[in-house]
């Protein structure tokens, strides 16, 4: 199975924009010699998944200082390895290309000429914001067994337990692992399923959503290939069972470096210390 990844670096640079002012959120330090996106690539090459796009938007020099020729991912490849995708990377072949984009649908169609040329057969997307230890074989795995059209990684949380410090995007679950419905909100009480905005999906419908919302002037992900296709496609919902974090905001950024000083979010995060 032939997969390549997707990594979106600046998408959401304003939730922390005391540390995401000179830099991308991608490069935020994080667990002292990491940055944020070092925790989506290293899923990614776990994976197998050795042809990585990551989709910037401005402020990447430090982002460019950091992955450098992706030696430290075994990414410094001359077929597949690791590419830098900057704004307007797809100004002579679509329509989009005039501006720079201002939503996950938009930077994807910025990113057409990567998806087009990359040959897999399926693409993982992942954004920087969450930290997490996800075996991503396992979700390809479960999303090509079940047919799905698309999946989504799912983290079920306790919101009375759980600090939510702003709005966050809710999946509804039903039968089979079903996605009934998707809302934005920010729980104080109860049980839900935040999407980690991890996606599963063939090459060949994301080019076709790219198509679409081209033709359509589309530009929410959420909205209008995802609420849209509720209905009419199956979407799915892999449940991750592990240590899960949100850095939403530079309250939360501060309250989960502070909990990597416990060993169950080291060993969560990082594995067993004596392995």
């Amino acid at each position: 199975m032939n997969v390549a990844g997707l990594i979106f670096s600046n998408i959401h640079d304003q939730s922390i924009p005391e540390m995401a002012r000179m830099r991308t959120m991608a490069s935020i330090p994080f667990g002292c010699r990491y940055r944020l996106i070092d925790f989506a690539l290293s899923n990614m090459v776990n994976a197998d998944i050795n042809t990585v796009g990551v989709i910037t938007h401005y402020n990447y020099q430090s982002l460019l200082d950091h992955i450098g020729t992706g030696k430290d991912w075994d990414l410094a490849r001359r077929s597949g390895g690791i590419k830098i995708l900057p704004p307007y990377v797809a100004a002579y072949e679509n329509t989009a290309a005039g501006k720079l984009y201002s939503s996950r649908l938009e930077a994807l169609m910025g990113a057409e000429h990567f998806i087009n040329r990359c040959g897999a057969d399926y693409i993982v997307l992942s954004d920087c914001d969450v930290v997490m230890n996800i075996d991503l074989g396992e979700v390809l795995e479960d999303h090509v067994k079940s047919g799905a059209y698309l999946t989504m990684v799912t983290k079920h949380l306790n919101a009375d337990e759980y600090h939510f410090d702003k709005v966050v995007n809710l999946a509804e679950i039903g039968n089979e692992n079903r996605v009934r419905a998707v809302s934005r909100a920010k729980p104080e009480h109860g049980e839900v399923d935040v999407n980690t905005n991890i996606y599963v999906i063939k090459r060949t419908d994301l080019q076709s959503i790219i198509a679409d919302s081209l033709a359509h002037g589309y530009t929410s992900f959420s909205r209008d290939v995802v609420r849209a296709n509720l209905d009419k496609k199956l979407i799915r919902a892999y449940r991750y069972d592990g240590w899960y974090a949100y850095i939403g905001t530079l309250e939360s950024y501060f309250r989960t470096s502070m909990e990597l000083l416990t060993p169950e979010a080291r060993h969560g995060l990082f594995g067993p210390e004596d392995r």
